[in-house]
């Protein structure tokens, strides 16, 4: 079960860190928000703890992490949890509601399912650009319900594709899955908020990159020339 809050509470919080996720390459502190009487647990990414990415010089993590929150949301599709960008105990950066997972599902055999749940978050990957799609990215809070986290290197303006959820590769896209990507165009041309997280090329890109999914028709293939899963993939 997800607790239920708004963008405005999440930003406007009391925020206290208590842990820290050792195992990131970047400051990834586990923290709590204090909303009313409720203490609602987040992943608190700061700006100031980030290491800088020879493939991605410009702009920040935490502006792409709130980019594909916002791709998430203004399409439709949903499958990234709360993401704010706002300040904190260590500085300004990116805070996202922490997901509790379903732990009866073995995600070592659940992610190479064929299933809508996972379908939609391949879409949503294949729009970003998303560089690293990792099993454990993958936040299932059932079988019909899965959310996606660690967003901070998407939108990248090449193509670099990396992802475990390769499935559905050359797949055609239902009618309802071109109309969103047609939607979704014209939503990004009038969304202001994204034109000030990543770049103006990145944004071109982004709108040549569905332009081109609605042209093809089909999810993209692995390329050859790039590693097409990334490491170590969970």
């Amino acid at each position: 079960m997800v607790t239920e809050l708004s963008s405005a509470e999440l930003i406007s919080a009391p925020l206290e860190v208590t842990g820290r996720l050792i195992d990131a390459s970047n400051a990834t502190l586990y923290a709590e928000a204090k909303i009313g009487e409720v203490d609602v647990a987040c992943i608190y990414k700061p700006v100031a703890g980030e290491r800088p990415l020879w493939d991605f010089p410009d702009g920040t993590l935490a502006n792409r992490e709130y980019a594909a929150y916002l791709i998430s949301e203004i399409s439709g599709l949903h499958v990234v949890p709360l993401t704010v960008l706002r300040d904190g105990p260590f500085g300004f950066g990116a805070v996202q509601q922490w997901i509790n997972i379903d732990e009866s599902i073995d995600l070592a055999l659940f992610f190479r399912e064929d299933n809508p749940a996972l379908r939609k978050i391949a879409l949503f990957d294949a729009i970003v650009n998303n560089t690293d799609r990792k099993i454990g990215h993958l936040l299932p809070l059932s079988n019909e319900v899965v959310l996606g986290c660690d967003h901070g290197v998407t939108f990248h303006s090449e193509d670099k594709l990396r992802t475990v959820l390769w499935q559905w590769s050359g797949d055609e896209f239902t009618g309802d899955e071109i109309s969103l990507l047609d939607n979704l165009l014209a939503k990004i041309a009038a969304n202001a908020e994204l034109k000030e997280l990543i770049t103006e090329s990145e944004i071109a890109a982004l709108e040549d990159r569905i332009n081109s999914l609605i042209s093809a028709g089909t999810f993209p293939t692995p390329s050859d020339e790039w590693p097409s899963i990334p490491w170590p993939p969970f």
